[in-house]
C-alpha cells in the first residue's frame, strides 16, 4: 500500500485521511487500511460518509471467545462467504474497501511435483491503486476491549493472474463503491453481481525474488523483476512460502 493520502481521498471520497508511510510488505496480522460508511451523510450529500480506519488483517467473528485458539482468517471465498458461520453477518453488515497498490502472490509447481516456487508482485498495469472487497468484524474481549479485523474476498482468478493462482482478490470499481458499502439497502444477494474477476486487462503479473517471504523485507526493492525460476529445487530451498512468517494471500 504506498498511495498518499491525496490519492485516497481523490479516489474514495473520503473527506480526511491520517497521513501514513509506503508500505511495500504488509503480512497478516499486521493493520491494513480499509474504507467504511458511517452512519451520518456526507455534507451536501444524501449519500453517507466515508471513512478511512486501520483494521487487523486477520477476520475475527464476534462470537469467538479466545482469538489466540482460532484460525487467522486473511480471506474470504466470495462464492461462499454469505452462507459461512464466520462471515455471514459481516457479508450482511459490515462490508468495507480495503485500498491497495497491488498483492504478491506465489506460483508453485502441482502437489507431489517438485520444483521452483517463484513470487509475483501483481499491480495494476496502469498504476495507481485499486479497491478490495473486504469484510469488517470488531471483536470484544471480556475486559470490554476491541479490536478492528478484516478480510478480503476473493474469487477465481482471471486469465491475467491464473498463471500464478487459481484465485484473487475481488476488485470492487470505483462507480461501485456506493452499492458495495451500502449494507442498509443492499443484500448480499444484491451485490453477488460485484464479486466475479477482475477485467482481464487490469493487472499484470511481475516475477520478483523470494525475499518478499520475508515481513522484515519491507522496502521498495522487493518489487524489482528477476527472471523467473526455473528448474528443480535445492535440497533446503523453502517452498512453503511461509516459513519466514509472511502467509500466501490466498
Amino acid at each position: 500500500m504506498t498511495a498518499t493520502p491525496e490519492e485516497l481521498l481523490e479516489l474514495f471520497g473520503l473527506l480526511k485521511v491520517e497521513d501514513f508511510p509506503a508500505r511495500f510488505n504488509i503480512a497478516p496480522t499486521q493493520p491494513i487500511l480499509v474504507v467504511v460508511a458511517s452512519e451520518r451523510p456526507a455534507p451536501g450529500s444524501n449519500l453517507p460518509e466515508r471513512k478511512a480506519l486501520l483494521a487487523r488483517w486477520g477476520f475475527t467473528p464476534g462470537w469467538v471467545k479466545d482469538p489466540r485458539s482460532f484460525p487467522l482468517l486473511t480471506n474470504a471465498r466470495a462464492e461462499t462467504a454469505a452462507d459461512k458461520a464466520a462471515f455471514r453477518a459481516a457479508m450482511r453488515h459490515r462490508r468495507v474497501l480495503v485500498p491497495a497498490s497491488g498483492f504478491y502472490e506465489w506460483h508453485r509447481p502441482p502437489k507431489g511435483i517438485r520444483g521452483v516456487s517463484q513470487a509475483y508482485w501483481v499491480r495494476p498495469k496502469r498504476g495507481g491503486i485499486v479497491a478490495f472487497a473486504g469484510l469488517m468484524e470488531t471483536w470484544s474481549s471480556a475486559d470490554g476491549s476491541e479490536v478492528d479485523t478484516a478480510a478480503i474476498l476473493t474469487t477465481r482468478a482471471n486469465e491475467a493472474v491464473g498463471h500464478v493462482h487459481d484465485r484473487m482478490p475481488v476488485v470492487i470499481q470505483p462507480e461501485a463503491f456506493t452499492r458495495w458499502l451500502d449494507c442498509r439497502t443492499q443484500e448480499p444477494r444484491d451485490v453477488a453481481d460485484l464479486m466475479g474477476p477482475a477485467p482481464e486487462e487490469l493487472f499484470e503479473a511481475i516475477p520478483v525474488s523470494g525475499r518478499v517471504n520475508k515481513v522484515a523485507n519491507s522496502g521498495p526493492e522487493i518489487q524489482e523483476e528477476v527472471t523467473p525460476a526455473t528448474g528443480a529445487a535445492s535440497e533446503t530451498e523453502d517452498l512453503s512460502g511461509d516459513g519466514s512468517g509472511q502467509l500466501s494471500l490466498f
